[in-house]
Order: C-alpha cells, then sequence, then structure tokens
C-alpha cells in the first residue's frame, strides 16, 4: 500500500473548531467532498490533537483552504499543537456562523454543520453540510498541498 499512497499529493486544509470557549485548529490531508445533493463534504481528524477534543463538543467546522505561499500558516497549523501554542493568538480571524474561527488570510473557506461522525480508526470522519462559505479570493498557484508540507514536521507525533 505504501507504493500507492506514496504517489498521491492531495490538498491539505485548516480545519478550526469552537468549543465550550476553546478554539483549536489543525492541518488535515484527509478530506474529501462526499456528495453532489445535497453536497456534503467528509474530514477526518485525529484523535490525539486538539482539534479533534474540540471537534468532539462542536457542532460545526470551518475547513480553509490555503495557497503554496502560506506555507507559514500551514506550518503553524500542522506543526505546533493546540495543547500548549494557542494558534489564534497572532493571527487575524473572524467568528463565523457559530463562532467558528475564520482565518482572514484563506482565500476559500466554509463551515459546516456536522451531520455525523464515523470512526475509521486513528482518524474520526466528520460529515459536514455546508452552511456558510467564501471564495472571495481565486487562489493564485493553485492550493496547498501534500508536497508543500513535505517539511512540516506534526505537532504530534505520527505512529
Amino acid at each position: 500500500m505504501d507504493a500507492f499512497i506514496d504517489r498521491l499529493d492531495y490538498p491539505l486544509y485548516v480545519v478550526t473548531a469552537a468549543a465550550n470557549g476553546e478554539r483549536a485548529g489543525c492541518l488535515v490531508g484527509f478530506a474529501s467532498q462526499c456528495s453532489i445533493r445535497p453536497v456534503r463534504f467528509t474530514v477526518w481528524l485525529s484523535k490525539v490533537n486538539k482539534t479533534f477534543r474540540t471537534a468532539q463538543a462542536a457542532d460545526h467546522v470551518g475547513v480553509h483552504l490555503l495557497t503554496p505561499e502560506q506555507h507559514s500558516l500551514a506550518e503553524l497549523f500542522g506543526g505546533r499543537t493546540g495543547d500548549d501554542t494557542d494558534k489564534f493568538a497572532d493571527l487575524a480571524w473572524t467568528p463565523g456562523h457559530a463562532g467558528v474561527p475564520v482565518l482572514d488570510a484563506a482565500p476559500a473557506w466554509f463551515i459546516g454543520r456536522i451531520a455525523a461522525r464515523s470512526d475509521t480508526g486513528d482518524h474520526v470522519g466528520l460529515l459536514l453540510d455546508p452552511v456558510e462559505h467564501s471564495t472571495a479570493a481565486s487562489p493564485e498557484g493553485g492550493v496547498f498541498r501534500l508536497s508543500d508540507a513535505s517539511d512540516i514536521s506534526p505537532g504530534h507525533p505520527v505512529d
């Protein structure tokens, strides 16, 4: 399977959540549109990170696209753990639907209502019904992909 997986270069997303007075966000690679009618999207969150724990208490999460030029933003959300870093402290963001943090710098984002959760192993899938979105800025140069993150070490160890 490794030879197959090593050929993939999928987009990465920043997922944000807010619940019980806490904010969290992480860089995720496991995500995809999964329905046309109704439009639905699924993101999978690692069980070891703060975003997963925050999203467990949330009804909505945000999903953000980045560009390759936004490496430092991807590194903040992928290379640091929310357990000991407030990723939003020095970041421009706006509360969106249900208080979900929306990254002001993201060229495209949506907030989805969590319609279902699915335990798939070391990650939990969140089936999302989009309720708010913006694609105000057209991403120049494409989207941030797995190959763009090759130098980012995960904030939590990967087994």
